[in-house]
């Protein structure tokens, strides 16, 4: 087998959902811990492998990959015995795709907004707007769920460990009320149950969360 290698920050979601993905895969990985706070994505020899300088990136035998979505996707179609986590059939992959790109856009997206915004420039406040934009992503998040256990239907799919790596560290920014959204609180829940969840999810998530609590200063509600 090809030697894996795996670049992240365990308070990353997408790396978080890489991760999640070779665990469920079984398959053995280095990981190389960034230090982001010392420019670790700014090394010349980094942005030569993953141009926009972010994290995850995946190295396998020669292979780069840069985009979490992209490289969950990989691993299914190169090493998994079955399809089960990113199915063949055009219909099924299609909700998964829809649900990845989802989160790229939508989840995710409204959380890197904020932190971002502070990371960059400094901005401690956190505008009505944004934490609108958070809500919506919860509330489609729970419409998407509907009564399915999994967020792309009946079964565990890459999208579920996309999806969940974002929306548990939406505390960061603000609580889940489990009145409002049932269905992501139960889906978390389940999630919870496969025996490497908290470790390789609950961490990164815990750390990330407390980082930017302690950090922003007015979150507008």
């Amino acid at each position: 087998m090809s030697k894996i290698v795996l670049y992240g920050v365990d308070m990353s979601p997408p790396v978080r959902a890489c991760m999640l993905t070779l665990k469920e895969l079984q398959l053995p990985y280095e990981y190389v811990e960034m230090d982001w706070f010392k420019g670790d994505h700014r090394n010349p020899e980094f942005l030569r492998k993953s141009p926009q300088g972010t994290v995850p990136l995946l190295e396998d035998n020669g292979v780069v990959i840069y985009d979490s979505h992209a490289i969950c996707s990989y691993l299914v179609d190169k090493y998994s015995k079955s399809d089960d986590l990113y199915p063949r059939d055009l219909e099924k992959r299609s909700i998964v795709n829809q649900r990845m790109f989802f989160d790229a856009s939508i989840i995710f997206m409204s959380l890197r907004n904020v932190s971002a915004a502070f990371f960059r420039k400094g901005i401690a406040v956190v505008p009505k707007e944004k934490t609108d934009n958070i809500r919506e992503a919860l509330a489609l998040t729970e419409t998407f769920l509907g009564t399915e256990p999994y967020i792309a239907g009946a079964a565990l799919t890459i999208a579920d460990f996309c999806c969940a790596a974002t929306i548990s560290s939406i505390p960061a920014v603000l609580n889940i009320d489990p009145e409002k959204y049932p269905r992501v609180m139960a889906w978390l829940a389940r999630l919870h149950q496969l025996p490497y969840f908290e470790e390789l999810n609950d961490v990164g998530a815990n750390k990330y969360i407390a980082m930017m609590r302690n950090r922003l200063t007015d979150i507008q509600v």
